[in-house]
């Protein structure tokens, strides 16, 4: 049995329906998707460390070994304290500064501290 799409939140009317992935408004040409709070639900990834504590905005964390920077001659040593991490999608899952040079670091490679 069909269901009735809901009425639009822009406008409010109820003559809106569904093509697709999308409901539609005829009248103020208002789209949104069918399923947005499942969607958003799928996109927040739990992040862990090493040992599998989660990682949240934030945190403090070490190093559990010493990784060589790309690019670079340098290489942080084991156990180096980083600051205030900011958790992005991606490969490289943490954002951080270390020793004042912004990088992007692996979640594999850290402990929480």
């Amino acid at each position: 049995m069909p269901t009735t799409p809901p009425p639009c939140p822009v406008c409010a009317l109820e003559n809106t329906y569904q093509d697709g992935e999308l409901y539609i408004c005829p009248d103020c040409a208002h789209e949104w998707p069918v399923a947005a709070p499942a969607e958003d639900a799928e996109a927040e990834k739990i992040v862990k460390d090493a040992v599998g504590n989660v990682l949240v905005d934030g945190d403090t964390v070490t190093l559990i070994k010493d990784l060589k920077v790309k690019g670079s001659s340098l290489v942080i040593k084991q156990g180096t304290k980083i600051k205030n991490i900011r958790l992005v999608s991606g490969d490289h899952d943490v954002d951080c500064k270390v020793d004042g040079t912004p990088m992007m670091l692996k979640s594999q490679y850290l402990k929480k501290a």
